[in-house]
């Protein structure tokens, strides 16, 4: 189970010129910002990642001012484990639960999270949050990462399973938010 303490958000290529064609992309922009908004009302920290922004753009203008104080990490390699300041934030973080979301399925969300769970983390791949540019390189991605290990969530389950109980303000504005 999904707890606060343990867990953080990682929020892979979210950018203009990749988020634009994507599969579902409406679906998949409302359920990202549910997400993020989600993971803030929580207080459960965060990465976003940029793959080479300046050929693909920066985190879109739907996503970006949702991340007051967390700055994108530039990469080009296509597991975020690639990139060393990405895995200094997430060794100093100190969490063992990562949810994982973002683009595309099949290519940097499948090789971080393969890479997330040989380095034994815990990784919940938020299914309503990843897509790819075709419906079947997203189910591909989501099959080959549940295959290695990844538990498949959706943004509402994640959220409820976070908050454990029907309670309190952080309950009624998560209940206001997926609704």
């Amino acid at each position: 189970m999904l707890t606060i303490e343990n867990s953080m958000l990682v929020v892979i290529d979210i950018q203009e010129s990749l988020a634009r064609v994507m599969h579902g992309k409406d679906a998949l922009l409302e359920n990202l910002q549910k997400i993020i908004k989600g993971a803030g009302i929580l207080d459960i920290p965060m990465i976003v990642t940029e793959q080479v922004p300046e050929k693909l753009g920066v985190t879109i203008p739907e996503i970006s001012p949702l991340l007051d104080t967390v700055s994108p990490i530039s990469k080009s390699s296509f597991s975020c484990c690639g990139e060393d300041l990405f895995m200094r934030e997430l060794e100093g973080m100190k969490r063992g639960q990562i949810l994982v979301a973002g683009i595309e399925s099949h290519v940097c969300v499948y090789q971080t999270t393969v890479d997330l769970i040989r380095m034994g983390y815990e990784v919940h791949i938020v299914t309503d949050c990843i897509s790819s540019r075709t419906a079947e390189n997203k189910a591909l991605g989501i099959e080959r990462m549940k295959d290695e290990g990844a538990k498949p969530t959706s943004t509402e389950m994640a959220l409820f399973e976070l908050l454990k109980i029907a309670g309190g303000d952080r309950f009624r504005e998560i209940s206001r938010l997926v609704k």
